[in-house]
C-alpha cells in the first residue's frame, strides 16, 4: 500500500482523482481519517495496485475497453488479492462475452441472452463496476441461466447472481426481471450488499467476490470460503482471464 502527503488545498476527492483511485477505495484505506479535517502534511494510505477503482456512470461501459486476448488453462491462484491477476491482464470484454454467451445457450434463448447483455452493460454504467466482473460473477453463480433455482439458508438467494433476497426470473416480464436480477447482485438489495458495495468496502474485486460468496473474508487466503464455495474467487479469476476448463 502506497502513501501520499496532504498538500494545501487537498481534499480526499482531489487526492483520489490525482491518484486515479475511487473515493470509496481511498476512504476504505484510511478508516480513521475524517474527510473534513485533513491537515497539511498528514500522511494517507493509497489503495494498493490491486485495489481497483470504480468508474463513473457516464461515457463508456466500465471495463469494455482494453484487456488481453485471454485464453489458457486453469491456474490455481491462491493467497491474498495481490496474488490474483490485476484487471489490466483480464481478457477483453468482447472475448469474454463471446465465450460465455455460447455457454448461456445451454439454458437461454437468443433473445434472453441479448437481454442479459443489455442488462449487464446498463448496470455496469449505473454502478461503475467493471462489466467483465459482473459477467463472470453471473457465470460463476448460475452459468447465466435466467431460470436458475433459488437457494436458501438464512436468506433466499435467487436469480442470475443468487442475490440477497432479490428477485427471480419473471416469464411475464423477462426484460425487466433480468435487469433487476443483475441490479440486485451488483448494486445490492434492501437487505444485503452487492458487488458495488463490497468493492467499496474492501477496495478490490477479489475480496469483494469472497465477501459476496461467504459473507466474511480471510484476506490472507481468498480460497478460504468457510462454509461457502472454497474456489469461488479462484474460479472467477480464471473466468476473467479467459481461461477455459472442463465443466466450467
Amino acid at each position: 500500500m502506497g502513501k501520499c502527503t496532504v498538500a494545501s488545498g487537498d481534499t480526499l476527492s482531489k487526492i483520489a482523482e490525482s491518484h486515479k483511485v475511487s473515493l470509496d477505495a481511498l476512504e476504505a484505506a484510511n478508516p480513521g481519517v475524517t474527510p473534513e479535517k485533513l491537515q497539511v502534511g498528514q500522511v494517507l494510505n493509497l489503495p494498493s495496485e490491486n485495489q481497483i477503482p470504480l468508474h463513473s456512470n457516464t461515457g463508456e461501459i466500465p471495463g469494455s475497453q482494453g484487456g488481453t486476448n485471454g485464453g489458457g488453462n486453469y491456474i490455481n491462484y491462491s493467497g491474498p488479492a495481490a496474488n490474483f491477476p490485476h484487471p489490466d491482464t483480464w481478457a477483453k470484454y468482447s472475448v469474454l462475452w463471446d465465450t460465455n454467451s455460447k455457454l448461456m445457450k445451454y439454458h437461454d434463448s437468443d433473445e434472453e441472452i441479448a437481454m442479459i447483455k443489455s442488462a449487464i452493460e446498463q448496470v455496469a454504467r449505473e454502478s461503475g463496476c467493471d462489466v467483465r466482473a459482473i459477467l463472470c460473477m453471473i457465470m460463476q453463480e448460475t452459468g447465466g441461466n435466467v431460470r436458475a433455482g433459488t437457494t436458501a439458508v438464512q436468506v433466499t438467494n435467487p436469480g442470475l447472481m443468487q442475490s440477497h433476497n432479490g428477485v427471480s426470473f419473471n416469464p411475464r416480464d423477462p426484460r425487466g426481471s433480468i435487469l433487476q436480477m443483475v441490479r440486485d447482485g451488483t448494486e445490492g438489495t434492501a437487505t444485503g450488499d452487492g458487488l458495488r458495495q463490497l468493492v467499496a468496502k474492501y477496495g478490490n474485486y477479489y475480496e469483494a467476490f469472497r465477501g459476496y460468496n461467504s459473507g466474511t473474508v480471510d484476506k490472507n487466503q481468498l480460497n478460504d470460503g468457510g462454509v461457502a464455495t472454497p474456489d469461488y474467487v479462484r474460479n472467477i479469476a480464471n473466468r476473467l482471464m479467459g481461461h477455459t476448463w472442463q465443466n466450467m
